[in-house]
């Protein structure tokens, strides 16, 4: 049996964004290599205390037809979501006396848009996203019921609001922990029976959502089968094992820009 033919670093560092066989010069890294690592840091540092475009993000869900809420966090500012994460898992009073306004007889699926710890992501992926979900969603005959554009907001406020709202399934869009070779990651977490208490093991995450990872049509594609099976078995979490097969349609093509 002949054997597989070796393959140099440099073909591997094709097939990934991680560092891998940066060389050396002396005791020390290269200084391309540095200057790239210090780079990317920067980015990475600078997706975090980015603003969050709450009025480019409401206007472009407005446009796709979903009319959003927003609301806050218990967060005052960036350092604080930074250091207590606790208070970003739970809206301030006036934003629990506004939903409790719109609660109105439930719904089967509530949306939240949440800057989390990349609002670079969102502002940049959030609005496509939702755009390449809405119809695959009507044609499960799913429609968003409520959203909301959330400030300061850790992925567990979603339980708070899933529950005011009285939604069955509350999905969360939110910017991911930015990484040195994608600061700008999107992740959407998919929650039923969102209340008090839910721990992570109780959702489903779509994650790695960006122009060089998930695109938005095969990221739709995900979320849209995950939110139809959860509502059909009332569960998400661990109960429920992405089984879509992770292929599309043939008539639907990826779409990563």
């Amino acid at each position: 049996m002949k054997a597989p033919a070796s393959r140099s670093l440099r073909d591997l560092r094709d097939l990934t964004p991680a560092r891998v066989g940066l060389g050396r010069a002396g005791a020390s890294m290269p200084t391309e290599a540095l200057l790239g690592f210090t780079l990317d840091h920067a980015r990475a540092r600078d997706a975090v205390h980015a603003g969050f475009d709450v009025p480019a993000v409401v206007s472009g869900l407005s446009g796709l037809g979903v009319q959003p809420v927003q609301v806050s966090s218990q967060v005052r500012d960036r350092k604080d979501y930074l250091r207590r994460p606790d208070l970003g898992r739970a809206l301030d009073p006036a934003s629990q006396h506004l939903l409790a306004s719109h609660k109105g007889g439930g719904c089967r699926l509530a949306t939240v848009v949440g800057d989390g710890l990349s609002p670079s992501a969102v502002n940049a992926h959030a609005v496509a996203l939702v755009r390449s979900l809405v119809p695959r969603l009507a044609d499960d005959g799913i429609e968003i019921g409520h959203a909301m554009v959330a400030t300061g907001a850790r992925v567990a406020l979603g339980d708070e609001i899933g529950a005011i709202l009285g939604a069955r399934m509350i999905v969360m869009l939110i910017g991911e922990r930015p990484g040195l070779s994608a600061p700008d990651s999107l992740g959407a977490y998919l929650t039923f029976a969102p209340g008090p208490g839910v721990t992570d093991a109780g959702r489903n995450c779509v994650s790695n959502i960006h122009g060089a990872g998930l695109g938005y049509d095969e990221a739709a594609f995900k979320i849209a089968w995950l939110i139809r099976e959860g509502l059909a078995r009332e569960v998400t979490g661990v109960a429920l094992k992405d089984e879509s097969g992770g292929q599309m349609p043939r008539h639907i093509t990826a779409n990563s820009s």
